[in-house]
């Protein structure tokens, strides 16, 4: 039997909207079911994307919606529970306005948390930040530019680290962990415990030029083309279901430095929209791929 994700709630003062996601076995009317409840409910669709995984007959679909009289949505997601448990859906029903609680996790370089923390204050990203967890203490300037609390978590015992990171998951309310190029390897433990809520951003098309170095090992090369990766983290490292991808055109003319400074914009664009899709729930698992409704 699957089982369904915890609802989020939204108390600010402009009128929520919701958005359903689920998937499950594929079938006949799936759509007709779930549209007919949804106008049943009082409910008006605003978007609706689909799609069906014909090699694995898995069906995938959200639903952004607005319900007359701005039911809670918690009342509504025990009213969708016979019907998910019908077809052997899980789902997730959330508001579309609330912001999801973000723990950015980030090391010396600070550029892919400098374009989260401007495009969060901006309202161009729909999260909130309410700590940021560092091995070192080089970005706790950018930090307070912002006005967010900065966490130093020198790693000298892992276990150790990890315990005070998860701590602060559960003392915050977080419900994303994002590693800004925290130069890491989480426990498999911790991987597990972040299961489908935490995003890390590689620096090539995985899994090329792992390890140190990859803007150095990419001109060795001679590549034409550098990239990023945005993906789920999993125990098999940099192995998790992908997210989202950037790539830039490079040539012979570039050196290392400068493939590294051209890389870093496309690591923070590619983290960003990846957080972006999580946050506005356009990401569903589907085994080790993703299904992203753009």
């Amino acid at each position: 039997m699957r089982s369904k994700a915890p609802v989020q709630t939204y108390s600010g003062r402009v009128p929520s909207t919701n958005i359903l996601t689920l998937s499950c076995p594929d079938r006949p009317g799936l759509v007709y079911a779930v549209t007919r409840w949804i106008a049943e409910a009082g409910g008006n669709i605003l978007d609706s994307q689909q799609f069906s995984d014909t090699s694995d007959d898995e069906f995938f679909l959200r639903v952004h919606f607005t319900v007359l009289g701005s039911v809670p949505a918690a009342e509504l997601s025990d009213r969708f529970a016979p019907l998910a448990a019908e077809h052997r859906m899980a789902y997730r029903l959330v508001v579309a306005e609330t912001p999801v609680r973000t723990l950015v996790m980030v090391s010396k370089e600070g550029h892919c948390l400098n374009d989260l923390l401007y495009r969060q204050s901006t309202g161009a990203l729909n999260i909130e930040i309410p700590a940021i967890v560092s091995n070192h203490p080089d970005l706790a300037r950018l930090a307070a530019a912002y006005d967010v609390p900065f966490h130093h978590v020198p790693v000298v015992d892992k276990a150790d680290a990890e315990a005070r990171m998860l701590a602060l998951v559960d003392e915050l309310d977080v419900d994303l962990v994002v590693l800004a190029r925290y130069m890491q390897i989480l426990s498999d433990d911790t991987c597990r415990r972040l299961e489908g809520r935490a995003i890390n951003i590689h620096h090539s098309f995985l899994p090329s030029f792992k390890g140190a170095r990859p803007y150095q090992q990419a001109h060795d090369r001679g590549v034409k083309l550098i990239g990023a990766t945005a993906h789920y983290v999993t125990a098999a490292l940099d192995e998790g279901p992908i997210i989202d991808q950037g790539v830039l055109r490079v040539d012979h003319r570039m050196t290392a430095a400068d493939l590294a400074r051209v890389g870093r914009d496309v690591e923070s664009q590619t983290l960003s929209r990846a957080v972006q899709l999580h946050a506005e729930s356009r990401v569903l698992m589907n085994g080790p791929r993703t299904v992203v409704f753009a």
